[in-house]
């Protein structure tokens, strides 16, 4: 606890200190002569349309550079303009047309006026150099996103065409030639190997380590991983395991790299070489990258947690497509480039005449067109595969939940997504268009990869929080494991933008723009004052939970201030200070809410309908506070519902009844409503109890032995005493009450129950007998229920021609006829019935009379 307030005080030390550092130091104004000559130069860049992409790119990190010093000049002065603004202010309104004010005072307004004007004039300045900043960065945007366009939708020579085949062998040839004549230049030098005779013992040994890294790394893992699991828990074998793996990626890359350095140090390669032996390597890298997350997507065995539902003939397909795609793209990727670059420089160098550099282009366009084209066809193959596969996962999987269809769903859209890029891409590199099916398919392939690393890092950090937290695998489905998820699927938006196609220039460009706020009817939300914001309430909120904790604990306990009271006070403590601390977070982040005034009150007409209720509620909730006709822990009814009060917020109450189910009432039904309160002042309640008993009892002798058994009990008063009441004679019994006035109404029912049984104990012993109510049944015309002669003639026909084909045994089981049913059984029919009444009655009247 000491460490958690010295963590809270050291907070709200920062937040305090905060501003005065920020502004600590008033910035400098600009040098606008030279911001002058570097925004003409850019605008000029612009219009005529000609530089390089490089060039612009560099023009606009200077105009950007700019921008941020015009924005932190914004401020400059601000503290003066602010404080000639209060001086303003204090001389009042300033006189309406027609109307003068005193000379003195017109002479210090016209003073200040100045004073201010003169203040904000090189905030003014700033802004509009920065305005201008901005729309010089908009135009460079503009003009470098409509040449990517156009180049997107450039139409090149079909590679399909085979006219256009040779382009491509001529393409290939230039570049062999090239290399080969670098490999010359570099091995007629006068002693080639000195340098690799020189640095032998450090080339052979950074080759020694690479080949082990690259040949037994991923073995060396694989075993040490095979022995960690044997040792550990369920829960950290999957951390472990992940960790272990992660060998597997670092090492085989380890060893590209120390064999690269083996090259670069015989110095035998030249620029050319080189660039072309790190796309290699890059090549290999990408290989064994994706060689590691398709053992984490399509694991080997079961043990890891496989996020696609597939057979192990499958899973080994997809870790082969998972392969291919990743080397397709790193071939398209800096090869590709190092391809382009390199065959500009070789086939356009020796270009002179403008026909020659038509030619030129020519043959780059058709002779890059054929050799990637191959690679398209063959990545869309791969594409097409791997949908096939996801789908195939739908296929297999039986997820009944809600949140397990909403993830099929999706996985069935990648699927279908992918069958269509892979169907659309080679139609568009046949048909020419080979820019846009490179930016169609391999962008999808590296999105694959994206989200396939995605996955592995979300099973990662959901592992190592089931390890922490100590959950089994329930805790896989808690809220900490989809807000990581959130969190990282945040953090992928700019690398999936990178990689269709944004560029860092506009990523940070929005950056920019969010840190700079979001103006919002003329106020402006940025991160700055929504954090300011943030940390002032939170300060304010804890300040306000600490003291709600020290009046609770340590001062309200020692007034005479009943519980119910002590809470009101607490509570309402907790929302002054809530909207309190709000009001100092506005006011400390600089929000100016006067201009959202009219859009408040309009929004509050229509809120008002919408929440009617709750407001009501609300209100109610703030009237039970103050009034307090219930409190927590009273005894009350409402609504048939009877229970204890648990808590009262300021939208509703909550009510714990008897059988212990909790039940919450709106605030608006105990204060418009009829509402008893058990408890409320005390305890004391009174309890009647109803006794009946047999006409023909001593009233008195009853009398004495309900007062008795009422005394009886610990619970009841003495002062006022018990009182038995005679009621009346009632239909089935002579009606007494016993009402007495109970110490705690809480133990109603116990005391109630005890004085049953003590009466029904009396009264046994006395002879006093509790009667029931006895009702007697008379038949008005009991003749009804024989039957008429003819029926009864009839239905005896009809048994006899039944009997006689009955045996013995079963002639007893015979029906009976209805003449048989007519006549009167022994104690059945009106007549016995009559008897047994007769029998019963002791004298009374015959039956058949009545």
């Amino acid at each position: 606890m000491t460490i958690l307030r010295l963590a809270r005080l050291l907070l709200l030390a920062v937040a305090l200190a905060l501003p005065g550092i920020l502004f600590a130091q008033s910035p400098e104004p600009p040098d606008y002569k030279a911001w002058e000559k570097t925004a003409t130069e850019a605008e000029q860049m612009v219009q005529a349309d000609k530089a390089q992409r490089q060039e612009f790119d560099k023009i606009r990190q200077e105009v950007v550079n700019w921008r941020e010093k015009f924005k932190a000049a914004e401020d400059i002065n601000a503290s003066q303009i602010s404080t000639v603004k209060a001086q303003i202010e204090a001389l009042g309104p300033p006189p309406k047309e027609g109307q003068s004010e005193d000379k003195a005072i017109a002479d210090r307004r016209k003073k200040l006026n100045d004073e201010l004007a003169q203040l904000q004039s090189p905030g003014l300045r700033a802004t509009e150099a920065a305005s201008r900043a901005d729309s010089i960065v908009a135009n460079i945007d503009q003009l470098l996103r409509a040449r990517q366009t156009d180049k997107l939708l450039r139409l090149t020579p079909s590679p399909l065409n085979p006219i256009n085949w040779p382009e491509g062998l001529k393409v290939l040839s230039e570049l062999t030639s090239e290399l080969a004549s670098e490999m010359g230049q570099q091995l007629n030098d006068t002693d080639p190997y000195a340098s690799a005779r020189n640095n032998a013992p450090a080339i052979v040994g950074l080759l020694l380590v690479a080949l082990l890294l690259v040949a037994r790394g991923r073995t060396w893992i694989d075993k040490l991983a095979d022995v960690l699991e044997a040792r550990l828990a369920r829960n950290a074998q999957r951390v472990i395991d992940f960790i272990v793996s992660l060998g597997q990626l670092l090492l085989p890359i380890a060893g590209i790299v120390l064999l690269e350095a083996a090259l670069v140090q015989t110095e035998l390669f030249g620029s050319r070489w080189m660039e072309l032996l790190i796309a290699i390597g890059v090549v290999l890298s990408a290989a064994f990258v994706a060689f590691w997350l398709s053992g984490r997507i399509f694991p080997r065995n079961d043990r890891q947690v496989a996020p696609f539902t597939l057979q192990s003939e499958r899973r080994r397909e997809g870790r082969l497509l998972t392969i291919s795609l990743a080397v397709f793209a790193a071939i398209q990727g800096p090869f590709g480039d190092w391809l382009v670059a390199r065959g500009q420089d070789v086939i356009e160098g020796s270009a002179k005449t403008a026909e020659e550099i038509d030619a030129a282009g020519h043959t780059l366009d058709a002779g890059f067109g054929v050799l990637v084209f191959p690679l398209q066809v063959l990545a869309a193959i791969a594409l097409f595969r791997f949908g096939q596969l996801l789908r195939r996962h739908l296929r297999n999987e039986t997820s009944g939940s809600e949140e397990g269809a909403f993830r099929d769903r999706l996985v069935g859209a990648l699927g279908n997504a992918l069958i269509a890029v892979a169907v659309v891409a080679p139609v568009l590199g046949g048909i020419g268009y080979i820019n846009a099916a490179n930016a169609l398919i391999f962008p999808t392939i590296l999105t694959l990869g994206l989200i396939a690393l995605l996955l592995v890092l979300n099973q990662f950090f959901t592992d190592v929080y089931v390890l922490v937290a100590r959950r089994e695998d329930d805790g896989r489905d808690s809220l900490i494991p989809a807000l990581i998820g959130f969190l990282l699927g945040l953090l992928a938006m700019p690398p999936a933008a990178l990689i269709w196609g944004a560029r860092p220039a506009d990523l940070a460009e929005m950056w920019t723009r969010f840190q700079n706020g979001v103006s919002v009817s003329g106020v402006t939300i940025s991160p700055g004052i929504f954090l300011t914001f943030a940390i002032v309430f939170v300060i304010g909120l804890m300040v306000t939970r600490l003291l709600q904790g020290a009046l609770k604990t340590s001062l309200l306990p020692k007034t005479k201030i009943d519980k119910g009271g002590q809470n009101a006070i607490v509570s309402g403590l907790g929302y002054f200070g809530i909207f309190l601390a709000a009001v100092i977070a506005i006011s400390s982040a600089g929000i100016d809410l006067s201009s959202l005034a009219i859009v408040a009150g309009a929004l509050s007409v229509g809120v008002g309908f919408g929440l009617q209720t709750i407001v009501q509620n609300f209100v109610s909730g703030i009237i039970l506070l103050i009034e307090r006709p219930i409190s927590e822990g009273d005894w009350i009814e409402v609504n048939g519902q009877m229970g204890i009060v648990k808590a009262i917020s300021v939208r509703s109450t909550r009510i714990e009844t008897f059988d212990r189910t909790e039940v919450i009432v709106p605030n608006a039904d105990l204060i418009s409503g009829q509402v008893t309160n058990w408890t409320r002042g005390n305890v004391t309640g009174r309890l009647i109890v109803p006794v009946g008993v047999a006409y023909g009892t001593d009233t008195r002798k009853v009398e004495t032995i309900l007062h008795e058994v009422a005394a009886n009990q610990s619970l009841v008063m003495m002062n006022p005493e018990p009182v038995v009441i005679f009621k009346g004679f009632g239909a089935d019994s002579l009606d007494f009450e016993v009402r007495v006035i109970l110490s705690d109404v809480n133990f109603i029912l116990r005391v109630q129950s005890e004085m049953n049984h003590e009466i029904n104990q009396r009264f046994a012993e006395a002879g006093i007998e509790i009667p029931f109510a006895q009702r007697d049944v008379w038949l008005r015309n009991p003749e009804v229920l024989r039957p008429s002669k003819d029926d009864a003639e009839a239905q005896s026909d009809k048994a006899e021609d039944k009997g006689s084909e009955d045996s013995d045994d079963t002639a007893s089981k015979r029906p009976v006829s209805r003449a048989e049913y007519g006549k009167p059984q022994p104690g059945e029919g009106p007549e016995g019935l009559e008897q047994q009444r007769h029998d019963s009655s002791d004298g009374e009247a015959d039956a058949g009379d009545r």
